[in-house]
């Protein structure tokens, strides 16, 4: 418990909570009836806050070792070496966990006293976890093409940038809600702002790039094969030839164009490019400077969201990050002749968000950390929980006269884990000793056999019978349902059985013995077994024989 409160942040952390919450599972349905409160109190403090929460619930302790489950999630993914493609995939699996820890909670848990728990704000931490993955997964696009950039490959980078940023503007939107944004720290708020205008900024800077690179490709010089003696021939017309300042692209970057570009808006038509796909050098160089122009802008408005916050300002890997950005930025754009085109001070269209990254949430595997349930020696938990109600245990003792006939102690079980009393013979041993249909056997003298399967109770009875001993069993009986649901059952003058039942040993003869104070009960003679009762095999995945009885029991239930 104490290693649970204040596990690792790492992966073994992880695998101890989720250790804990099976074995909630356990606890909660042994020892907490669904139907009342017992009273205890489980005191947890908010993350953000410290402000302490209470329930009389397991479902809240629950919730809240799931919350911390997610929580170490966070913190693997943040920890992860994101300068390399394995680092950067692990962040992403690790984010994807926390998204989808927090995911289950908002589904499965409701009422819970503590904010952490609270539907906008698990609303908002998913959303937060599948923006960060989303741009560990541009950072992972950006280094493996660092290499080789070209139009196609910058226009990829300007979409996913721009979907990144997208992904930050929701954050924004869920942490602006007045119940999140008065729980977390302001810096939260300013961070996912920056973020935002910091891809925004991207987004513009990568087309621009790839805008570019098409002129650098269009002026680059060609090499000619050596002249030969001109040959008579008609001249052609090519609209795309470069002498004229035409643009030739490539059919996959024109179609690329024509949706990265986002339609104007009625309002802003006047004051944004007209230019989506640039026909010529003319337009291809004012629509990227025009991207540059809009990227040096908003890296300006990031720094100075970050200057705002003053919990952020000492965070100095961010602020190296966004001055590099710019810096970079306001070289590329400083290096562009100036031409004197009123047009450069025009907007330049809306990037549209694009990703071929398509992400799942990852719900949390409890099948993948078992644990050994703590109170196993009760029984299986599905008949001995809290859900149901049962008598006290109570011995009783069957005992057999030496050298006196009979065929056993007069009653019939079934199933296994525990093996059920199917039905009691009318005045015998096990009537007087006060056993009753439907009770449950929990051992066998000094033997526990809550867990045993069908043959080995049968063979503990078979051999008291044979020894010509006692037999000593404890038993309980459950008080809320009943677990043999036969369709008939027969009658006899001597009390009521199933005749089809898998049977111990039965017996119709009367008792001559008495109880003793200990519960035991003595036999001087035991009736033999009425003709039209058949004893059956002891085998509990028996199928059914031609000839039997279509009444009664079909077969052992087994009950786990």
């Amino acid at each position: 418990m104490k290693a649970m409160r204040t596990p690792l942040r790492d992966n073994s952390g992880v695998s101890l909570l989720f250790d804990y919450y099976n074995q909630l599972y356990f606890v909660e349905r042994r020892f907490f009836p669904p139907d009342r409160s017992l009273g205890i109190y489980f005191e947890w403090y908010d993350s953000l806050t410290g402000v302490p929460s209470c329930q009389r619930t397991v479902a809240f302790e629950k919730a809240c070792v799931l919350f911390n489950i997610g929580a170490v999630y966070t913190q693997i993914g943040t920890r992860q070496d994101r300068k390399s493609s394995r680092g950067l995939d692990s962040a992403v699996d690790a984010f994807l966990r926390a998204a989808g820890t927090f995911q289950y909670i908002h589904e499965s848990f409701t009422n819970a006293p503590s904010m952490d728990l609270s539907p906008d704000m698990l609303d908002m931490l998913v959303q937060l976890m599948l923006a960060q993955a989303r741009e560990c997964l541009f950072e992972k696009l950006e280094l493996q093409s660092q290499d080789l950039r070209d139009v196609d490959v910058c226009l990829d980078l300007g979409q996913e940038a721009a979907q990144v940023a997208d992904a930050y503007s929701k954050v924004f939107g869920l942490i602006s809600v007045p119940s999140v944004k008065d729980y977390v720290a302001q810096s939260w708020v300013s961070l996912a702002m920056v973020k935002q205008e910091h891809y925004r900024a991207l987004s513009h800077y990568h087309v621009a790039c790839g805008l570019l690179s098409l002129l650098k490709k269009q002026s680059s010089p060609k090499k000619h094969p050596a002249p030969k003696p001109p040959t008579p021939k008609k001249i052609s017309v090519d609209a795309n030839d470069n002498n004229n300042g035409s643009l030739s692209l490539p059919n996959r970057t024109r179609d690329t164009l024509q949706y990265i570009h986002a339609p104007n808006v009625e309002d802003d038509a006047k004051l944004q490019i007209e230019i989506r796909v640039p026909k010529d050098e003319a337009e291809c160089r004012l629509l990227g400077r025009a991207h540059l122009r809009e990227a040096v802008l908003r890296h300006d408005e990031s720094q100075r969201l970050f200057r705002m916050c003053r919990e952020l300002r000492g965070k100095d890997s961010l602020i190296s990050e966004l001055r590099r950005a710019h810096r970079r930025a306001s070289e590329l754009y400083k290096s562009l002749e100036e031409d004197d085109d009123f047009r450069d001070m025009l907007d330049p269209p809306l990037i549209v968000a694009s990703t071929k990254f398509q992400l799942s949430l990852t719900p949390p595997d409890f099948a993948q950390f078992r644990v050994q349930d703590l109170f196993k020696s009760l029984g299986p938990v599905a008949i001995f929980s809290a859900k149901h109600h049962w008598t006290a245990p109570r011995t009783i003792q069957l005992v057999l006269q030496p050298g006196e006939k009979g065929d056993g102690f007069g009653f019939m079980v079934r199933g296994d884990a525990p093996v059920v009393v199917a039905g009691v013979d009318g005045g015998s041993l096990a009537e007087a000793a006060g056993m009753k249909q439907g009770d449950f056997i929990a051992a066998i003298g000094d033997e526990d056999v809550k867990w045993a399967v069908h043959e080995h109770v049968v063979q503990k009875i078979k051999e008291a019978k044979k020894n010509g001993s006692s037999l000593c069993l404890k038993l309980v009986t459950p008080m809320d349902r009943n677990y043999l649901k036969p369709r008939t059952s027969v009658t006899s003058n001597k009390g009521s059985f199933s005749p089809t039942s898998t049977t111990s040993s039965s017996s119709s003869g009367v008792s001559s013995g008495s109880h003793s104070p200990q519960g035991s009960v003595t036999s001087s003679r035991l009736a033999k077994q009425t003709s039209h009762q058949k004893k059956l095999t002891w085998n509990p995945f028996r199928n059914k024989a031609k000839g039997d009885e279509p009444n009664g029991y079909e077969g052992n239930v087994i009950l786990r």
